[in-house]
């Protein structure tokens, strides 16, 4: 791992140059698999939990990971904006800047599954260019900045990388993410005009670090979903040569409407050459 008095600098004059992101991105994974620390202790001992005005849940682990994880980015790279879920509303989004979900799936971390994730991306010109994607209850952390990898986390630290790559899609039939707790019948729509042939349950971000290695092969989301959400995973997917496309094929932007923060449907798969199947809504459907 690259310690953070080594880390590149950031400039706003500046995106980081690919040998710079491989880099950051590493240094993204130590701060990722730090915070699951964090929602380990919670996730053992209990946690208390509320619900947030739009009905989604948030608790005393999302607080204090993403209270963690602002700092060690505010001592690493001072200076650079950092939008994060809880915290949303008191940033908006600059020339460079980072997005953060300090724990996505709080349903299951609640639920007790394990299947919960650590999300940061740093964002330039509307994309990522260096992300982490840690799932500290599974020992597992994804991260990429010009090369995707992975590696195992051990005791709050991750271990040796080693490089990823999303698979073409199988002769028999792609295997579909399916989310444990949100579905759409436009995503059940969308999945009818694919070749699939399997399906595996599973929640929050992991999907797509499953798919980046190889393990998966396409999830789609036609529900609401906010750009902290994806940022990371998409990154660390398209380093590993896979995709993620909305309605109109192209990818998504991160930070193009200040203070809102909302994605539209999209469709994730490892195999590229499967992205023009996709037949995704132009909007997220509404809900009664």
């Amino acid at each position: 791992m690259t310690s953070a008095l080594t880390m590149p600098a950031l400039s706003f004059d500046r995106p980081p140059e690919p040998p710079e992101r491989d880099a950051i991105a590493s240094g993204l994974a130590g701060i990722a698999a730090a915070a699951g620390v964090i929602l380990r202790r919670f996730e053992l001992g209990g946690c208390r939990h509320h619900l947030k005005a739009d009905g989604s849940p948030t608790s005393q682990a999302d607080l204090a990971a993403e209270a963690q994880i602002v700092a060690a980015l505010n001592r690493t790279w001072p200076g650079i904006p950092v939008i994060a879920e809880e915290t949303a509303a008191e940033a908006a989004p600059a020339a460079l800047f980072f997005l953060v979900d300090p724990l996505d799936g709080t349903r299951d971390f609640l639920k007790g599954t394990g299947e919960y994730t650590v999300n940061i991306a740093l964002v330039a010109g509307e994309r990522p260019v260096a992300a982490a994607l840690a799932a500290p209850a599974l020992g597992r952390v994804w991260a990429a900045g010009d090369h995707a990898v992975e590696a195992p986390i051990v005791d709050g630290v991750p271990g040796a990388f080693w490089p990823i790559a999303a698979r073409p899609a199988p002769a028999e039939g792609m295997t579909a993410l399916v989310s444990r707790s949100h579905g759409e019948a436009a995503d059940e729509a969308c999945l009818a005009a694919l070749p699939i042939g399997a399906r595996r349950g599973v929640s929050s971000a992991l999907k797509f670090g499953l798919i980046a290695c190889g393990e998966g092969d396409v999830y789609v989301r036609c529900g609401p979903t906010m750009e902290w959400d994806t940022a990371a995973g998409d990154h660390i997917l398209t380093r590993a040569g896979g995709c993620l496309v909305g309605p109109d094929g192209r990818r998504l932007g991160y930070g193009r409407r200040p203070g809102q923060y909302r994605n539209g449907p999209f469709a994730a798969f490892g195999d590229p050459a499967q992205a023009g199947r996709a037949v995704l809504p132009a909007a997220c459907p509404m809900r009664g």
